[in-house]
């Protein structure tokens, strides 16, 4: 794998060729799932935290269809049921029957999308500052609904996300700059988020009465900060899982994974291990 661009290895998964990295050698299996900001991919997304979580599981983390290095197609309809058709298809050509999931934002989502589809192939969930019920688009999805690529845009979409901006590093920007600005970066992005309007843009996650069909044990991490993706979501996601628990996270926006990182990692491992007992 190219620690510099994110590429791992290439595998076909629901007619894309999917772009897939894979470390760790452990037989659990445990997926990351990215979210959608501009220059977004599962490298940009997780590369703080995967060396560390491969040491206790096979860690996958793939660029879901349309994002990161994985193929757009133009005549394709970008939605949840192909999104969780692609991650079933993946799992299926890495002959995974079943694993557990970290969802970032978007990530989140898709992980309900497959616990509520194909209850079966999930052991855990981890839902990261992931969308739930109804909200007002927030700064933070607007801005990344409009960003044109440039080094000055991208910094000043990324200075919206945690809770203290100078976390933020130039190579950071750079990285997500670079991914920002190849062809239609930004397509698959649009897809998934509401094109904003002068007056309150609604944004709809899952709700409240699918949450509650949801099987698998839960674990919700929310940033009580996230300019993004409002903590109610978390809350809400909390309260109607029934096997759910949740951990509000003080002085953090939405980027647990690297704001609070060393806490993340010791929740996850936990909460996913496999000296666990059987859910």
């Amino acid at each position: 794998m190219s620690k510099q661009t994110g590429r791992g290895e290439t595998i076909q998964a629901a007619g894309h060729e999917t772009n897939v990295l894979v470390q760790g050698q452990g037989g659990e299996v445990l997926f990351l799932l990215h979210g959608s900001g501009p220059g977004v991919s599962a490298w940009t997304n997780w590369n703080g935290v995967m060396p560390e979580l491969s040491s206790t599981f096979r860690v996958v983390a793939p660029d879901i269809a349309g994002f990161g290095y994985t193929e757009f197609k133009e005549d394709n309809k970008y939605d949840i049921k192909l999104w969780v058709n692609h991650l079933v298809a993946i799992m299926d050509a890495l002959q995974i029957p079943r694993a557990s999931f970290v969802g970032n934002s978007f990530g989140g989502a898709l992980a309900i999308g497959l616990a509520l589809h194909a209850p079966e192939r999930v052991k855990n969930l981890v839902l990261v500052g992931t969308p739930a019920g109804e909200f007002a688009q927030t700064a933070g999805l607007r801005s990344v609904w409009q960003y044109e690529p440039s080094m000055e845009n991208m910094r000043a979409v990324m200075s919206l996300f945690p809770y203290d901006a100078s976390i933020i590093t130039d190579e950071m920007v750079r990285l997500r700059y670079e991914a920002s600005a190849r062809p239609r970066a930004q397509t698959a992005l649009r897809k998934l988020i509401p094109e904003p309007t002068e007056g309150v843009t609604m944004v709809k996650g899952f709700p409240e009465s699918a949450l509650a069909r949801i099987a698998a044990p839960t674990l919700v991490l929310h940033g009580r900060e996230d300019a993004v993706v409002p903590p109610a979501c978390g809350l809400l996601a909390a309260q109607s899982i029934p096997r759910a628990e949740l951990h509000l996270f003080g002085q953090c926006g939405h980027w647990v994974q690297v704001e609070h990182r060393a806490r993340f990692l010791q929740l996850v491992r936990d909460f996913c291990s496999p000296s666990k007992e059987p859910a």
